[in-house]
């Protein structure tokens, strides 16, 4: 299979490097420092579920420079998804699927507007993973997984071959025919963990043993459940109360990307986070005051300008 990563860094990098090295043809785009090192020393991954060190790397630093590929993984920031759609026109007309591994659920309704819209296969990932350095992705724990399917729920020939092509590389992979509900499924949860470690500067190990941060992070969780609910997808009345027994399985020290732009003054997600929540509630006339709360917060932050870190130097 012919694969394009565009944005090889934590995710892309990593699941990107997998699929290589289980016989895919891969090739990655990236920049900077990253791409030099990549050019360099090959692409490497460190992990406790095997290294990884491709030698010999197809890398480029503009999409437009891969050919004609099967399949495009789009992993990088949710701020660059408009560019990034735009530019991967001529390849979706050409045939290519585009599978979004971002985080969020507004990536494909941006992807759709530029591409043609059967071209986008529903998608998600669960991974710890950094660039530990330039040329290496340090992938943390054992969690890897990829969930992709069609929108309308059949079992297409590309969902199989990109499934085939997981499993190629040993990477833990499902095909769901209701892949819109699981995207918002970890929706849900990745609004509450990266709106609470955010704000309140904390793990989420403290967070839930705390009643009153407890509350906090379960409110979030429930405006996104009623945001989506309104949206018209099929998530159980109670499922935010499932994911806060979820929580309680992490590990005490987890926290989330979020947390991380914010202590390193980067330019956070947050517009898509609970903003995006906030956003689409006053769309749906459905409440949010916590979300609201969180983006307003927040704010001052949100663009990544070192001179208001969260460390206030």
């Amino acid at each position: 299979m012919r694969i394009a990563v565009l944005g090889a860094g934590a995710v892309g990098g990593y699941f990107g490097a997998r699929l290589a090295a289980g016989g895919a043809d891969v090739t990655f785009v990236a920049r900077g420092a990253h791409l030099a090192a990549i050019e360099r020393d090959g692409l490497r991954v460190t992990s406790r579920r095997g290294d990884v060190h491709l030698r010999y790397v197809k890398a480029v630093d503009d999409i437009s420079k891969v050919g004609e590929v099967d399949l495009v993984i789009v992993a990088v920031k949710l701020w660059d998804t408009e560019q990034a759609a735009a530019a991967l026109k001529p390849l979706a007309e050409h045939g290519a699927a585009i599978l979004s591994l971002q985080n969020g659920v507004h990536k494909d309704e941006v992807l759709r507007k530029h591409v043609p819209p059967g071209a986008v296969i529903g998608g998600l990932c669960y991974i710890a993973a950094v660039i530990g350095e330039p040329g290496t992705i340090r992938h943390d724990g054992t969690m890897q997984r990829i969930v992709f399917g069609e929108y309308d729920g059949t079992c297409s020939v590309r969902v199989e071959a990109f499934y085939h092509a997981c499993i190629a590389g040993g990477i833990d992979a499902d095909v769901s025919n209701e892949i819109e509900r699981l995207i918002w499924e970890k929706y849900v949860f990745l609004v509450g963990l990266s709106a609470t470690t955010t704000v309140i500067r904390q793990t989420v190990g403290p967070i839930r043993e705390n009643p009153a941060a407890r509350a906090f992070l379960l409110d979030l969780m429930n405006e996104t459940v009623a945001v989506g609910r309104a949206k018209g997808v099929p998530l159980a009345p109670d499922f935010a109360e499932d994911r806060l027994a979820f929580c309680d399985t992490l590990p005490v020290s987890m926290t989330s990307s979020m947390y991380h732009d914010l202590v390193r003054g980067k330019r956070m997600e947050l517009p898509w986070l609970s903003g995006g929540v906030a956003a689409l509630g006053e769309k749906l006339g459905v409440p949010t005051p916590m979300n609201r709360a969180v983006a307003r917060i927040l704010s001052i932050y949100a663009s990544g300008n070192t001179a208001t870190s969260a460390s206030g130097s």
